[in-house]
């Protein structure tokens, strides 16, 4: 199994504002950081290659995030252990808080890229039910074997 994430966030400016432009600037070097990590698997992105320009929900300045990992040491390795961290410390300065989940996780199949809608589907049912071993947070860790007995 490998270890599917969205993350959301709502800008606080237009990504074309000087307000959020050192953010910008850095998608594409922390986008190869997370490419180079060790337990990346794939990452959403369009032709630009980022994600910034997929709009998934009504609000524009709404932004998404998801990628694909072999396990969750390995995501919590490259958000909190590399460059990444500096950029999570900074995100108040660019992004309104979110009082509602703004990230989930959840197991796939090996081979299987997950679709936006599935992710938003996931962030829906975390934010409904809370953890469970079918979408969860960093608070719960729920384990792929947990996830396999949960669906037995």
């Amino acid at each position: 199994m490998h270890l599917a994430q969205l993350n959301i966030a709502k800008a606080k400016y237009s990504l074309e504002a000087p307000e959020i432009k050192e953010f910008v600037d850095n998608l594409e070097p922390i986008n190869k950081l997370a490419e180079s990590s060790n337990g990346f698997i794939w990452r959403l992105k369009d032709e630009s290659d980022d994600a910034t320009n997929i709009q998934v929900f009504d609000d524009p300045n709404m932004i998404v995030n998801m990628s694909v990992w072999d396990s969750i040491d390995t995501l919590q390795d490259f958000m909190f252990r590399t460059h990444h961290r500096d950029f999570l410390r900074r995100k108040k300065e660019w992004f309104h808080h979110i009082p509602e989940d703004s990230y989930v996780l959840w197991w796939i199949p090996i081979g299987h890229t997950p679709t936006v809608k599935e992710a938003v589907e996931k962030l829906t049912f975390l934010r409904e039910n809370g953890d469970t071993p079918k979408a969860f947070s960093l608070k719960s860790n729920f384990s792929w074997a947990e996830y396999l007995e949960s669906n037995a």
